[in-house]
């Protein structure tokens, strides 16, 4: 048992986490913004360790939005040359772990080898059922909105679907994942208040934990008490007891 405070039987379905803070952690260090993603890889592992050995069905991970390309072409590279560099290091062992590797997001304008690694990661896990890891890369959230309503506009002008068949339930079927659950509890790390244009649709009754930890610092222990904390929420999705 990771943490004895934990109840087994209220765990969140789907924990979704904002990686911020890789930049201050490096500033503080007297190091490159690069050196800091590489250390907060260490707490990718650390959190998906601790969603499998929970029994979490879902983690959502923020890697790379739509709005990062304006960062540096150096800091940019950088990010893909680690998605890929983390993919070739650990899976086999996620695949050994029984996890299965998903991906959100649009693939245009993204590197050839990183999309072959993760066409590659996506179909070597496919099958795997303890836990499903969703990483969002080139991602934005009023994008997959948008993307959703032009499939869906289609449809209808093709015939397959007619206005009043749209429901909230139908539209979450045109989303980049629509199997996955809604956001139960959303993280996000260093202490900024903000979604940042991540899953709008999905966190609409997540609980929101924003603790002052820097993405590199963050461990299994912090998770466990994220967790903790959402227990003690009253989830009560607009209505009263």
């Amino acid at each position: 048992m990771l943490d004895s405070r934990i109840d087994m039987d209220r765990l969140p379905r789907h924990i979704a986490v904002i990686m911020d803070g890789n930049g201050r952690w490096a500033k503080e260090r007297g190091l490159s913004h690069v050196q800091g993603h590489e250390a907060g890889a260490n707490s990718v592992r650390a959190v998906i360790e601790t969603c499998r050995k929970l029994g979490v069905s879902t983690l959502s991970l923020y890697a790379f939005s739509t709005e990062n390309w304006r960062r540096s072409k150096l800091e940019v590279n950088a990010l893909f040359r680690l998605l890929s560099k983390y993919i070739r290091r650990e899976i086999d062992e996620m695949d050994d772990n029984n996890i299965r590797i998903c991906f959100m997001g649009r693939r245009e304008g993204m590197p050839k080898k990183a999309l072959a690694d993760m066409d590659s990661c996506l179909e070597r896990t496919k099958n795997n059922t303890a836990l499903t890891v969703n990483i969002a890369i080139n991602y934005g959230g009023r994008g997959e909105i948008v993307d959703a309503t032009r499939t869906i506009a289609r449809d209808v002008q093709a015939g397959l679907l007619s206005i009043d068949d749209i429901t909230e339930e139908r539209f979450a079927q045109y989303l980049y994942q629509p199997d996955l659950d809604e956001v139960d509890l959303l993280i996000r790390t260093s202490g900024e208040l903000r979604v940042s244009n991540f899953m709008l649709w999905q966190v609409s009754y997540a609980e929101i934990l924003v603790p002052e930890t820097l993405w590199p610092d963050y461990d299994a222990q912090c998770l466990c008490d994220a967790i903790v904390a959402y227990q003690q929420r009253n989830r009560r999705f607009g209505g009263r007891p």
